[in-house]
């Protein structure tokens, strides 16, 4: 009988793996896990076919349907609409109908802001910019030349960590600007109309570039590692503590899609039939063109010091914030374990490099 196993990206609770050595046990245990793993992430419409975001459409090709099949398990994708990316994975985790779920890092914060509910299994890496955009005639060419200016940000999407960074940096508080919280759609046409003075939001600042309407006066290319937008795998922590064995194997196809992804031989195609989904290529090209992190490190899955800096630095935002009302313990939001256990078995424990938190500032 084919098995399904729900998968969504949770809160980290660290657990120690289980060796099974003995066949029977093996199939005992495997008759006990679930039949489906539902994995949430971004969807998007392409001609009629659903397409998934970035790197989470190599993990089928990299194994994960296969290598679960074994165990008599089946993957259920849960599309994600771009827009509403955040509350609609954590509702999801909240009610128990994802395991898994691939998106950025302030939504999760905030779902464990009331208790631990998932935990982070697999970075995807340094793989997102994020940028400021001022209409195309305006005068300003730094943030303190928006002080006191509406600026269009949604808030609780991952990219706000970075402006928070930003404005922090500068001596400014978020209170400094008028933040007009609407999402990137809305931004954008705020922006190109005149309604707002800037619009913060990620590679989507080109298409008005493009258009001649905006003007890009910084982005995180420049920035610290840290300041990327981080997210990756999360899983829920009761599904990690009750079946440790399957969220290695989902685990270790996510680190064979990254090592695939990070290769130079494979970036062209990368960037054709994965990245170039949504907008043009030559949008996508320029998001990854001139930034401080190399290709291959932007697919690093390892939890080196730039992501741990980058999660005390977001959650402690979010309780500063008013997003979430009690700390969290960064111990049970990352757990590396399974990443250290797919990166041995796989051979790829020096394949990157520990980032080092520098940048031009």
């Amino acid at each position: 009988m084919i098995k399904f196993i729900k998968v969504v990206f949770t809160a980290a609770v660290l657990v120690p793996f289980i060796s099974i050595t003995d066949g029977h046990a093996a199939e005992t245990k495997a008759a006990n896990e679930p039949k489906v793993v539902r994995i949430a992430t971004v969807a998007y419409n392409v001609n009629g076919k659903t397409r998934y975001l970035g790197s989470t459409e190599l993990v089928t090709e990299t194994g994960l349907d296969a290598e679960l099949a074994k165990r008599g398990v089946k993957v259920e994708w849960v599309p994600a609409a771009h827009a509403m990316v955040g509350p609609i994975v954590n509702e999801a985790f909240a009610n128990k109908t994802i395991d898994f779920a691939a998106y950025g890092d302030l939504p999760p914060i905030i779902l464990n802001g009331s208790k631990p509910r998932v935990q982070l299994v697999a970075p995807w890496g340094r793989s997102g910019n994020s940028y400021l955009v001022v209409p195309a005639n305006s005068t300003a060419k730094t943030i303190a030349d928006l002080k006191g200016k509406r600026i269009a940000l949604h808030r609780g999407r991952p990219w706000e960590i970075a402006f928070a960074n930003l404005v922090q940096k500068n001596g400014f508080k978020l209170t400094d600007f008028k933040i007009v919280n609407v999402n990137p759609q809305v931004g954008s046409a705020a922006l190109a109309s005149g309604s707002v003075d800037a619009f913060y939001s990620l590679s989507d600042a080109y298409n008005l570039v493009d258009k001649g309407v905006g003007k890009i006066i910084w982005s995180t290319k420049t920035a610290p590692p840290d300041w990327k937008l981080m997210g990756g795998l999360w899983a829920r922590n009761d599904f990690v503590q009750q079946y440790p064995e399957l969220t290695q194997a989902i685990v270790t196809s996510f680190i064979k899609a990254n090592h695939w992804a990070a290769q130079d031989a494979n970036k062209e195609t990368y960037l054709k039939n994965y990245a170039s989904l949504v907008q043009p290529e030559s949008v996508v090209r320029r998001d990854y063109e001139d930034d401080v992190v190399s290709w291959r490190d932007r697919w690093s899955p390892l939890y080196d010091q730039a992501l741990v800096d980058h999660y005390k630095r977001a959650t402690s935002y979010a309780r500063e914030s008013g997003l979430i009302r009690k700390d969290i313990d960064i111990n049970q939001l990352l757990n590396s374990a399974f990443v250290d256990k797919a990166l041995k078995e796989l051979n790829l424990e020096t394949f990157w490099a520990p980032s080092r938190i520098a940048a031009k500032q």
